[in-house]
């Protein structure tokens, strides 16, 4: 697997000592896992806490995540990443959304049981109201889509916005459509692309023309009137500057002349990465992609032993089997009281979180006490006193209450704090969710799953172990048969936190 390292150290009293060490045991654990690092980002003297904004190499580590070069960031410690639970569970959802994972050099589980739940809980209301802000959103662009206005996006190169909707500039549009009949008379790509650069045209960026510049000119029917939006198709919404018969014989032409598919593998996400844990020799099982004697190809799960070493005989299991398997059980716990544990648990360490992580509870000591202060003051006046240093002092712890008011009120816009009956609300209606839905798979191991572990049982069944992110304890044993079949048998834990909560199922291997 394809890694970047990540190390920060957060004042000036830290040294580039701090982050050698960090990069020499990031680099080790790399080692025995057998991860390749590709890329580093550190940022010096800046704290995880107060300026993810400032921490440079950060921002550029989330943006390259987008180029999918790595699939995880390793870091020495987790409070390297962020140490404001809010940010952590931001950034770990960009991240996720583009496949990348945070893995821990030294901790094996990233906190305590509420910790995981209350992430869980912010990164799935966070995903939950953006969908519906999202929704929202869409039906007004769906309002303005209806009217033929530009919403926004690229403007194609010969039109331009008046009145919000897409009129034809003349002397733009003279190149799209010279592109087009040159095209349709049998000028290549890189013909045109030479001829107009010669005559010094210019993208509708401004830049020269490259072969990309025309696959999506040549494709986009707005050139011939058709205003689209999403599953909207609107004939004579924009003003057409190709004639339609032009288009098609360009259509035919790019149809002959298309590529092969392209052949990168499709990332995969692995959803029980980092949880999933061999029954027989302890280590995790990773995943992996393989192609069976039958020509047919998979997604599986391997234990990293026997991939390393071929000293474990632990069979690997399919991905989407045991994946489906475990949020399947983990959804038969979701019942009203599980819920309310996991709604109070959220609530309490959000409560610590604040407590511990915020300026709030210091901000309100302070303020108590510059208005015990002046309360003093004030008695000693009521009382006779009265002179010079007596006002001026007054009028100072007055100019202070205002000031640190005004810091109370930043702080405080800058803090979540939940409700236990907004919890329990998601998470009832959480429990709905599309179980064929990944990202829905993926919420339900993020919130309840602290790992599983699997063996191979000597009659042909598996034995899986889940233990979860809660407190009350509860057991549960069934089987299932898994469907498994017997290509992946062709295919060239460590000690977990205890938890009372044990879940132990068996399913047919055959």
């Amino acid at each position: 697997m394809d890694v970047c390292l990540y190390m920060r150290y957060s004042s000036d009293r830290q040294t580039e000592q701090s982050i050698e060490g960090q990069r020499r045991v990031c680099m080790e654990f790399c080692k025995r896992e057998g991860y390749n690092v590709v890329e580093q980002y550190i940022d010096r003297a800046t704290s995880a806490f107060k300026d993810t904004d400032k921490r440079t190499q950060f921002q550029k580590m989330i943006k390259d995540s987008e180029k999918q070069l790595w699939e995880a960031v390793v870091v020495y410690k987790l409070d390297r990443f962020a140490r404001n639970r809010y940010d952590s569970a931001t950034y770990k959802a960009r991240l996720k959304k583009n496949g990348v994972r945070v893995i821990s050099a030294t901790e094996n589980i990233s906190d305590n049981p509420e910790g995981v739940i209350l992430e869980a809980v912010l990164e799935g209301m966070a995903e939950f109201y953006s969908k519906e802000l999202s929704q929202k959103i869409t039906r007004g662009m769906y309002e303005s889509a209806h009217k033929c206005h530009s919403i926004g996006g690229h403007i194609p190169l010969g039109y331009r916005i008046e009145d919000k909707k897409l009129v034809i500039d003349e002397a733009a549009a003279v190149i799209v459509r010279e592109a087009f009949d040159l095209y349709a008379n049998g000028a290549t790509v890189a013909e045109i692309c030479e001829k107009f650069n010669n005559k010094g045209y210019k993208t509708a960026k401004g830049v020269d023309f490259n072969k990309n510049s025309f696959k999506s000119m040549f494709k986009n029917e707005r050139y011939i009137g058709i205003y689209k939006y999403k599953d909207m198709r609107i004939e004579g919404g924009v003003p057409a500057i190709v004639d339609k018969e032009t288009f098609e014989i360009v259509q035919k032409r790019l149809s002959v002349n298309a590529q092969a598919p392209a052949r990168g593998k499709a990332k995969v996400d692995y959803l029980l990465a980092q949880k999933l844990f061999c029954g027989h020799c302890g280590a995790s099982m990773t995943g992996e992609s393989g192609t069976s004697h039958t020509g047919a190809k998979y997604n599986y799960y391997t234990c990293s032993t026997r991939k390393r070493f071929r000293s474990c005989d632990k069979t690997p299991l399919k991905k989407d089997f045991i994946e489906r398997a475990v949020v399947e059980d983990a959804l038969t716990i979701l019942t009203p009281e599980v819920i309310e544990e996991l709604a109070e648990a959220a609530v309490r360490q959000n409560r610590i979180d604040i407590e511990n992580e915020s300026l709030v509870p210091a901000l309100t000591q302070e303020l108590r006490e510059i208005e015990k202060s002046i309360a003093n003051l004030i008695k000693m006046v009521e009382k006779g006193a009265d002179s010079d240093a007596l006002t001026a002092r007054l009028i100072e712890l007055e100019k202070q209450k205002r000031a640190t008011e005004k810091r109370l009120v930043v702080a405080q816009d800058d803090i979540i704090v939940l409700e236990k009956e907004h919890i329990i609300w998601w998470l009832t209606e959480f429990c709905n969710g599309d179980i064929e839905d990944e990202n829905f798979r993926r919420h339900i191991i993020d919130l309840l799953v602290n790992s599983v572990t699997v063996w191979d049982e000597p009659d042909g069944w598996f034995k899986i172990t889940s233990i979860y992110n809660l407190t009350s304890n509860k057991t549960n044993t069934f089987r299932i048969s898994s469907g498994q079949g017997s290509d992946l048998s062709n295919l060239a834990p460590p000690e977990t936190k205890n938890r009372p909560l044990w879940l132990v199922f068996v399913f047919n291997k055959k």
